[in-house]
């Protein structure tokens, strides 16, 4: 629908007007159709001190060929521009409907990073069950760990989840067994040990997301990398530096008595 500029201040319409007149609160309306049938015309018309004036509002007007020069302040023709957005949703079956502006390269860079979180969630459930171990017997170091892989399986699914949002397909890849199942170590301890490795995995997911974000940069996508960036890493850098220092800790206390008061720690919350 186009919208004419307004039509000149003209004098009031006389009783012999064909215009519909109708009386409310000392206002006199009245609408009519423009000649060719398409859009009307309203005047407003009030007495005060004798004179009457005549209004005509901005007309509504359909049909092809009636755009004015006089058209201002006019920069979006929605049904205009629409019609490529319609012609694509309207062939599109098979496909998503919600997908726009989302590269492949951006889909697949969400896929590999779907299966990095699985890949961590594993390799921390895997120390999970060795400090659960009842020759081992460190309750605080295992639901550390439990607590570590439901983190990062919960990354994964909010990866899945946004994939689905943007018309994306999550294509889940392999995971690959841990290639350690024992994790004590003769020079620094198991609790150390553990500790190290986490940071190093802590600080792999960091890189594996800046790899992601530059991906989506790249492809110009700002929703994509504002996602990123507001849900994953702010958090990872605030775990690389919890887990530093849980490593320095460890390094100060050694191998003895004091890991299992480090332990009960991390049991109650401390």
């Amino acid at each position: 629908m186009l919208l004419r500029a307004p039509a000149v201040v003209s004098p009031a319409t006389d009783a012999s007007s064909p215009w519909k007149q109708q009386q409310h609160s000392g206002f006199k309306k009245g609408i009519s159709a423009d000649k060719c049938g398409v859009g009307l015309t309203a005047t407003y018309m009030k007495s005060k001190s004798g004179i009457k004036r005549s209004v005509h509002t901005i007309r509504a007007v359909g049909g092809e060929g009636r755009t004015t020069s006089a058209l201002t302040g006019v920069v979006f023709e929605p049904f205009a521009e629409v019609q490529n957005e319609l012609v694509q949703v309207s062939r599109s079956f098979t496909q998503s409907l919600a997908r726009q502006k989302f590269t492949d390269d951006c889909e697949g860079a969400l896929n590999a990073q779907i299966n990095v979180e699985y890949n961590v969630s594993y390799i921390y459930h895997a120390l999970f069950a060795y400090f659960d171990r009842d020759n081992v017997a460190l309750p605080g170091f295992a639901k550390y760990f439990k607590d570590a892989s439901d983190e990062e399986r919960g990354h994964a699914e909010k990866l899945m989840k946004y994939q689905n949002i943007r018309g994306g397909k999550v294509k889940l890849q392999s995971i690959l067994m841990p290639a350690v199942m024992e994790f004590d170590n003769a020079e620094k301890g198991d609790a150390l040990y553990a500790m190290e490795l986490t940071l190093s995995l802590e600080k792999l997911t960091n890189q594996k997301l800046l790899n992601l974000h530059a991906v989506a940069q790249e492809a110009n996508d700002g929703q994509m990398t504002d996602f990123i960036e507001g849900n994953f890493l702010t958090e990872q850098v605030e775990a690389i530096k919890k887990v530093s220092e849980y490593v320095a800790q460890l390094r100060r206390i050694g191998k003895g008595h004091a890991v299992w008061h480090f332990d009960q720690a991390l049991l109650n919350g401390v």
